[in-house]
């Protein structure tokens, strides 16, 4: 799942269930996760020939099923990339001010991104602060109102509003950076309150060496001018306001409580100099077909979307490099392979056709599946839903499921209609500041204006489960303690796949296709 944030804790890890008390099923989803997720892959970066073996065992499970190629070469569909890699120790930033330069240790005080486009080589420019810099004049809501951000770098903190959906919210983030570059703005600061921050500092630092990745066809990019993007250590941001008459603490407090926030010009440039190096290199998107049963209704899709790539090889971590991905997102990828299987040996058979897209890049910010969505070697217009798995953590019982995205169309009530057989009720999301709404494949359908899912166990905020939820964000998330040596409930996980195995066949077997709600934000993208 792609990260905002990642860092270490000293959350105690709660155990799951022992692998010991699964059942056939249970073993059949393990052994595929234990194959993508073992050493030999390196964690599967996307364009290593860790992922290319990953994709070849993929096609290889899909061709023994019977599924048939839908890429543009067999199931493959290539992705061109530029890969760019931040050089820390070659870059530098300072805080100018009327008293002088501060210094910023690069990266142990801020982080420079390389996603979206390339990154500007030098910088010096203004800053202004936009509180949760949100832009949704749709629904009365503004946070550049007033604000002068051509030529500036603009700052926001985590959070906003409690009258604005959490999924509006995720939307506005993430559409910010491309629509501040369209204003003329010339980076952006990220920063996040103490309170909000999932996992410390330290690990965003380990994994700043990593490389970002944007599309080799400019056409694709968010972004025709270079835009820098930068997040500072969280006990740095109150100097971002000195000697701006305003309280970092008291603005942190106010965006923990999600109260409003007024943006302001800041008394500060920010002077930097950003080192990279560039590569070009191509990663596929594997994409496998199980034709529908009606001949009217099998030329339109349902597609089930799981992301492949890792982080590869990173700093270590109690002396291990290899950051397996075996929960993010290996899992994902065993289910489909499972739901495939399922719908296969079952009795009913979809009438629409079901697309398996097993997407690349999707932690170098959700590449691969932008690129199918934008680029289908279906027809878009016959795509009908997406259903998302990325990341479902079977290390809690499943009672309930938070189908993110289920209050913008009628998938909701497809969820709710099977989640009512099957004893699972809908939990709604119980932290919609975490931008989950927007982390993960799915949103890359959303944005064309396809009605999408994106699956997770259900739980409430306080609760034992969210405890443990926590803990594997703290300790495991994007470390390589995520990997096939974990505790796992393997026939919890069966559970989820019959879950959206049944959902894959109610949406690809009812006379209608999903629609909107009429009053969803995301209505709008339909083409």
């Amino acid at each position: 799942m792609r990260a905002l944030l990642t860092g270490l804790s000293l959350i105690p890890l709660a155990l799951a269930a022992p692998l010991s008390a699964q059942s056939a099923r249970g073993t059949d989803w393990w052994k595929h996760v234990d194959f993508l997720a073992d050493d030999a892959l390196q964690g599967r970066l996307t364009g290593s020939p860790g992922y290319d073996k990953a994709a070849d065992y993929v096609i290889a499970q899909f061709k023994a099923l019977g599924l048939k190629p839908a890429g543009l070469d067999g199931y493959k569909q290539p992705v061109g990339f530029i890969e760019q890699t931040i050089l820390s120790d070659r870059s530098s930033a300072a805080l100018v001010s009327a008293k002088g330069e501060t210094a910023l240790k690069v990266p142990g005080d801020i982080i420079f991104g390389g996603s979206g486009g390339p990154v500007p080589e030098t910088i010096d420019a203004p800053l202004v602060f936009a509180g949760y810099g949100l832009h949704l004049p749709e629904v009365g809501y503004d946070d550049f109102a007033g604000l002068d951000v051509k030529g500036k770098i603009v700052v926001v903190i985590s959070g906003g509003p409690a009258n604005v959906s959490g999924a509006l919210k995720s939307h506005a983030r993430s559409e910010r950076g491309k629509w501040l570059a369209e204003q003329g703005a010339l980076g952006m600061i990220a920063l996040v309150t103490p309170h909000q921050v999932e996992i410390p500092w330290s690990r965003r630092v380990a994994l700043s060496s990593q490389s970002a990745m944007y599309f080799s066809d400019p056409a694709m990019r968010e972004s025709a001018a270079p835009f820098l993007n930068a997040q500072l250590d969280p006990e740095k941001s109150a100097m971002l306001f000195h000697g701006s008459g305003h309280d970092f603490a008291a603005i942190a407090a106010a965006a923990d409580a999600s109260k409003p926030i007024i943006g302001r010009a800041l008394p500060l440039r920010l002077k930097a100099s950003v080192a990279a190096r560039r590569s070009d290199l191509t990663s596929p998107n594997i994409i496998a077909v199980m034709p529908g049963s009606d001949p009217k209704l099998k030329s339109e899709y349902v597609v089930l979307s799981a992301h492949l790539d890792g982080l590869g090889l990173g700093t270590a971590i109690n002396g291990d490099t290899i950051y397996n991905g075996a929960l993010d997102n290996a899992s994902g990828v065993a289910s489909l392979i499972e739901i495939a299987k399922k719908l296969r040996t079952g009795g009913a058979k979809p009438k629409r056709s079901i697309l398996f897209a097993v997407v690349t890049a999707e932690e170098k910010g959700l590449l691969g599946a932008r690129y199918f969505a934008k680029r289908p070697t279906v027809p878009q217009k016959a795509i009908v839903a997406d259903l998302n798995f990325d990341m479902a953590l079977p290390i809690f019982p499943l009672t309930s499921v938070t189908p993110l995205g289920y209050d913008q169309s009628s998938l909701g009530k497809d969820a709710e209609a099977v989640g009512a057989t099957m004893s699972l009720p809908i939990s709604p999301d119980p932290f919609p500041d975490r931008n989950t709404f927007i982390r993960s494949d799915q949103y890359a359908f959303i944005r064309e204006g396809i009605p999408a899912l994106f699956f997770k166990y259900g739980f409430k905020a306080g609760t034992p489960e969210a405890e443990k939820e926590k803990a594997w964000r703290a300790n495991i998330y994007h470390s390589p303690a995520d990997d096939a040596k974990q505790p796992v409930m393997t026939d919890e996980a069966v559970k989820m796949n019959d879950y959206v195995t049944a959902m894959a066949l109610r949406v690809a077997n009812s006379p209608a296709r999903p629609t909107w709600n009429d009053d969803s934000f995301f209505k709008r993208f339909v083409k």
